[in-house]
């Protein structure tokens, strides 16, 4: 099953446009259109009875064929568990300014900006201005213009993963996230938060796409800090909260969700 899969993923990634066409064979774009004839015209005749003021014209017409068969929402898988998680954990430390490491605008870091600031790092540019939301472009793998113990609060999101691959125009490295990870510990200060997750589960790389880690590995790089919690998505995208990491060592595509704090000096 595993080479049927890595024979779809090659598929789809030479040919996208196939998997949106899955609607045109399953016969959805052809009952949508026949739901849309009927509509339009139930609408132009009880529009003519009652006026509206927004009179139907064929060419104005905007055809959505396939909304009717979807959910009334989604949830993107790892993503809403995964960045309203962190978006709680920033907003409950009351810090005013946080960093963050290539996780989503649209999801972790827009939950964050209505509260405090967010200064984004990531290696691909940023072309649009948002309150709040100030932007360095840098390789994360060595981000030399900042120091050493300088920053309260830091969080990496579904980004780590990808380090190193080539994905996103990085430079290939097969420590790519290992390197990410010592300057995530390098310039976090004393005591501060860092808040990360990575896909888990049977520890391998799926070139370029991503890795998945065993969530102990996980824990094994941020030797040194504190784990103040460990929460999981599982293979169903269920969500659990504050949970024991090596229950989740089996998983397929998982996400871990981890809250280290750097110990202070002394402390074992």
């Amino acid at each position: 099953m595993t080479y049927i899969r890595a024979l779809f993923l090659y598929i789809n990634a030479v040919f996208p446009f196939l998997y949106p066409m899955r609607n045109l064979f399953n016969g959805r774009v052809f009952s949508g259109f026949y739901h849309y004839a009927i509509d339009l015209l139930k609408y132009r005749k009880a529009d003519s009875l009652v006026h509206s003021g927004f009179p139907l014209r064929l060419r104005n017409t905007f055809p959505c064929l396939l909304d009717r068969y979807e959910n009334a929402g989604s949830l993107p898988k790892h993503y809403f568990w995964q960045d309203l998680w962190g978006a709680r954990k920033v907003f409950k430390s009351g810090v005013k300014r946080h960093y963050d490491i290539g996780s989503r605008l649209d999801g972790f870091i827009a939950h964050c900006l209505p509260f405090c600031e967010v200064v984004m790092l990531d290696i691909r540019p940023l072309q649009i201005q948002i309150h709040n939301l100030q932007f360095q472009q840098t390789n994360c793998m060595d981000m030399n213009q900042i120091p050493d113990g300088t920053i309260p609060s830091l969080s990496s999101f579904h980004a780590i993963e990808h380090f190193g691959l080539g994905r996103y125009g990085d430079p290939i490295d097969p420590l790519g996230h290992q390197k990410a990870i010592f300057e995530m510990k390098r310039i976090i200060c004393e005591e501060g938060a860092i808040l990360f997750s990575v896909p888990i589960g049977v520890q391998r790389i799926e070139f370029n796409g991503h890795r998945i880690f065993d969530p102990l590995e996980v824990i094994r790089l941020f030797k040194g800090f504190e784990l103040v919690e460990f929460s999981a998505i599982d293979d169903n995208d269920t969500f659990h909260e504050n949970v024991v990491a090596e229950n989740y060592r089996a998983l397929s595509y998982g996400c871990g969700l981890f809250h280290f704090k750097k110990k202070s000096e002394g402390e074992e």
